[in-house]
């Protein structure tokens, strides 16, 4: 939004049209206009990026603003975003490491202070809210009085992630509006609540489109626009013994999928909320105390540090990919998920198939994404539109990308190949989606070895964030950034690794695996190995988790790192072998070591020999080390971002090279030294342990 002192001027936000007054720019990235009939409009536009952050600059010119507002007062305020994305993503971390308990105190107490001061004002208050409204943007949100939601908003507290809890008076306001368990389902899950259930939850007011915005704020302004008051459910929480029973089922629960040990945030709010739920004042100074605390623990510290990573993992991948039409070979589970992630995602796609009934269950999973992703009906229908089933492959011709999906054989691959030769653009490129077949096996067989690489997807493509976009020692540089250009385009992370036996991902993950059934052969029972596993923070254990990857997979992937690495591995389970020979392959049959027929497995045992979690973790970290040392990662903060976000390596911990640096790294290297006079030449330390 450009600004203008003087004269009355034509503003666009989206595709509202407002005839402002003089248009004046506030400290902070606010900037602020009156409509001819006195509604004051306070527009967000902080910094470069696509979305406001809410940064100390963006509360200190909300506060400047209102020290005009407060001097005269005009018939209703309006703030909203500049930004096309979205209304605001929340706080600003990047000061967080920087600041002790007295300064987060101090500054958050500011920020409460200018909020309180909004939710003062003698007029009535509106968020029009567009994208996403999150953390500090949502809390700026719930202290106007109003909030219309833009169809596609949504609304959340993702602050549990960073190891925290709301901080700008999330705590006490949103329980305040909302049924207080709904609202503390929310803050602690930090899930999303997107438009309908925003509306449903009465967090939004009104959802309506864009065009409409005017309309909707005249209605609000025009008090044409009612609301129920709190129900039944929400005073009872008033009483202490009805907070104090809620709180013990938040917290069992709590437990079971965020222990405490590991994750104090969510306990620390249900805490608040037990004993201060019916007494806003204490509340937000509990807030304050509370939120300045958990910023000093490891955990924060190390969530903060996993978003970092994220964030760098993108700013990697930066540039134009100049891919507008993919063709994906294979419709099979993998391809399909791949060719309507990138449909989703704006991209023009081909899916290719030798059998037609693949093609048809491709379409019937890209709309169940489109559901679970909640799409618009007009969204979905764009998407849907921008996939095409091609079973005779005429896509290809057209195709700036083509990702073979194939079966994971030498020879298929190579029939597959020889097809395209004569058929794709000269500037094309090539990637495989193999999980285990290294690209030195496959370049001479490509039509372009230089326009050839590997892109890795995970499954399910639209759950998992990480691809590995692998090089071999022919690629074209500038074919590798174009690839990662086209995972963040399509919203994945996008991470560089060379070519060499399990890339990096599989390479690390595989012993994990295989060592768990090596404990089963030994006796020790799956539901102890998989308990042992999730205390130490994995998402799943090795065995629940080989069940979900598909146990045919696991075996392949391991009978081919067996035999092109140096090191040994464990020695593949003849039980494992037996479940593939059965059809018992996972969670995609229904029975492997576990039967899925009830959902998830999520075992709860304890016992097992004394070095069950080092046997499981350890061969992870010295695979990592060595892929380092080979030069198949780049650095190990990329090792860290890789393993998190395609594997779930427990993100507490900062990543399984953080956790190393913090374990110590000749301690773990004497570990396995012990490991391995115990168990064999598998826990032999790599070399690069004493490079680190």
């Amino acid at each position: 939004m450009a600004n203008s002192s003087h004269g009355p001027v034509l503003r666009h936000l989206g595709e509202t049209k407002l005839e402002l007054g003089p248009v004046v720019p506030d400290e902070g990235s606010w900037s602020r206009g009156v409509t001819e009939d006195g509604i004051l409009w306070l527009v967000l536009d902080h910094g470069e990026s696509s979305l406001n952050t809410v940064s100390r600059d963006v509360i200190e010119g909300l506060s400047a603003a209102l020290d005009q507002i407060e001097r005269e007062i005009p018939r209703a305020i309006v703030i909203r975003s500049g930004k096309p994305a979205g209304f605001a993503a929340g706080a600003d971390i990047s000061g967080f490491d920087d600041m002790g308990d007295a300064g987060a105190v101090d500054l958050l107490r500011q920020g409460h202070a200018v909020l309180d001061r909004l939710v003062a004002v003698d007029c009535p208050t509106i968020c029009i809210v567009h994208g996403a409204a999150l953390g500090a943007g949502f809390e700026i949100a719930l202290a106007c009085d109003w909030r219309i939601a833009v169809e596609g908003a949504s609304f959340g507290f993702p602050e549990v992630q960073l190891g925290l809890h709301p901080g700008l008076g999330g705590t006490f306001r949103l329980p305040a509006l909302i049924d207080p368990t709904e609202a503390m389902t929310l803050m602690l899950t930090g899930k999303t609540a997107h438009t309908k259930k925003a509306k449903r939850l009465g967090i939004a007011d009104v959802v309506t489109e864009e065009r409409h915005i005017g309309a909707a704020v005249a209605a609000v302004v025009d008090g044409n626009i009612h609301r129920d008051g709190p129900g039944l459910k929400a005073r009872a929480f008033g009483f202490e013994a009805a907070r104090n029973l809620a709180a013990r089922q938040m917290r069992s629960q709590t437990e079971n999928k965020a222990p405490k040990a590991h994750y104090p945030a969510p306990h620390a709010l249900i805490d608040l909320w037990e004993a201060h739920g019916n007494d806003p004042k204490a509340m937000q100074t509990a807030e304050i105390e509370s939120f300045a605390r958990l910023l000093d623990t490891d955990t924060s510290k190390n969530l903060r540090r996993v978003f970092i990573l994220r964030q760098a993992l993108k700013d990697d991948a930066r540039g134009e990919d100049g891919i507008s039409h993919l063709h994906v070979i294979g419709a099979g589970a993998m391809g399909a998920e791949i060719a309507a992630w990138a449909a989703i995602k704006g991209k023009t796609v081909t899916l290719g198939d030798v059998d037609l009934d693949p093609l048809g269950k491709a379409i019937k999973q890209a709309q169940d994404i489109c559901k679970d992703k909640h799409l618009s009906d007009h969204e979905t229908r764009d998407a849907l539109d921008r996939l095409m089933p091609d079973p005779k492959g005429y896509g290809v011709a057209r195709a700036d990308l083509v990702i073979e999906a194939g079966p994971e054989t030498p020879e298929v691959k190579e029939k597959i190949y020889a097809g395209l030769k004569a058929r794709m653009k000269d500037d094309a490129i090539l990637a495989t989606n193999t999980s285990s077949l290294q690209l030195a096996r496959l370049r001479d067989v490509a039509p372009k070895p230089a326009h050839f690489a590997g892109l890795h997807f995970f499954n399910p493509v639209s759950k998992m964030q990480l691809v590995e976009v692998i090089h071999h020692d022919c690629s074209d540089d500038a074919v590798i950034r174009r690839l990662a250009a086209f995972c963040s385009r399509i919203d994945r992370l996008p991470v560089r690794i060379a070519d060499y036996p399990g890339f990096l991902v599989n390479r690390a993950l595989t012993p994990y695996l295989m060592e768990a059934m090596v404990l089963m052969d030994e006796g020790v029972p799956k539901e102890v190995i998989d308990s042992a596993a999730v205390a130490f923070g994995m998402p799943l254990g090795p065995v629940a988790l080989s069940d979900q990857v598909g146990l045919d997979i696991c075996l392949h992937v391991a009978e081919s790192l067996k035999d092109n690495l140096d090191k040994p591995m464990p020695e593949i389970s003849a039980r494992l072998r037996e479940k593939v020979d059965t059809g018992e392959t996972g969670k995609k049959a229904g029975q492997g070591f576990y039967n899925w027929s009830h959902g998830t497995p999520r075992p709860d045992a304890e016992g097992g020999p004394d070095d069950l979690t080092d046997r499981l973790i350890l061969p992870m970290l010295d695979a990592c080390v060595e892929c380092l040392r080979k030069g198949v990662a780049r650095d190990a903060d990329e090792v860290d971002g890789a393993m998190i976000f395609a594997t779930g390596f427990a993100p507490f911990r900062g990543g399984p090279m953080h956790y190393a640096r913090a374990r110590g790294h000749d301690a773990i290297h004497d570990r396995l030294k012990e490991l391995q006079a115990e168990h064999g030449p598998r826990f032999q330390p790599d070399p690069g342990w004493k490079d680190l």
